[in-house]
């Protein structure tokens, strides 16, 4: 078993047993259906990251028919013409070689190009997918805005609009650091695809969702640490 790359399976197997561990404590509460799309979400990236891994063989293909015909074209005009009966003078020929050297520039610009459109296109799905794993992060860290240690005090008077509390305070505890590991697991799914897309700007799209996933578990164990004083 390899400890140098992460393991879609695992992670899996880990949102899984969470799934499990909410729903056995808090089965009415919201946050277990919340565990249960993270499950759906987990599988669905983990495939997405997987798939990115594979070259996009028709788009590759392409490219090579399009870089075989740009040669030919080249190989066509510098070999099949005829230009021994173009009487030119020096200033003629300077030009022509100038232009010639604009065409090979702007040739290989093109052909640089084309061999990024893969590139973007991985780019593109895998920001789609980020997308949907931000708006999740979201959506755990909703969940436990009501969950307030101060509602634990005897001195507390909720009003005829205040949400369903928890009010036992290892419940509570217990809650929040559910939305925790949540918050975590999030983290690992965005790191498998920069695991698997080898992009700078990749790379960053998940380096914020990793630091979104944090920002939000360090406040959760901040309420935690407010319980555990009590």
């Amino acid at each position: 078993m390899s400890y140098r790359t992460l393991d879609p399976a695992k992670i899996i197997a880990t949102a899984e047993t969470l799934s499990q561990r909410v729903s056995e404590r808090f089965p009415d509460a919201g946050l277990s259906r919340v565990s249960q799309e993270l499950v759906r979400l987990a599988r669905d990236l983990a495939a997405s990251a997987k798939a990115l891994e594979q070259p996009i063989w028709w788009l590759r293909i392409l490219i090579g028919l399009a870089i075989a015909s740009g040669a030919g074209i080249f190989l066509f005009i510098g070999t099949i013409l005829s230009f021994d009966r173009i009487s030119t003078g020096a200033f003629d020929f300077v030009q022509g070689i100038e232009a010639s050297l604009n065409t090979l520039i702007l040739a290989g610009l093109g052909f640089l190009a084309l061999i990024r459109v893969e590139e973007h296109i991985k780019r593109k799905r895998t920001f789609r997918q980020l997308h949907g794993l931000r708006s999740l992060i979201h959506v755990i860290d909703m969940h436990q805005l009501t969950k307030d240690p101060a509602t634990l005090s005897e001195s507390f008077s909720p009003t005829p609009h205040s949400p369903a509390r928890i009010t036992k305070s290892a419940d509570l505890a217990r809650y929040l650091d559910y939305c925790s590991e949540m918050l975590s697991l999030t983290g690992k799914l965005a790191a498998l695809f920069a695991q698997s897309v080898n992009d700078d700007v990749v790379l960053k799209a998940v380096n914020d969702i990793e630091e979104l996933g944090s920002n939000l578990s360090r406040k959760i164990w901040q309420k935690i640490t407010m319980i555990e004083r009590r």
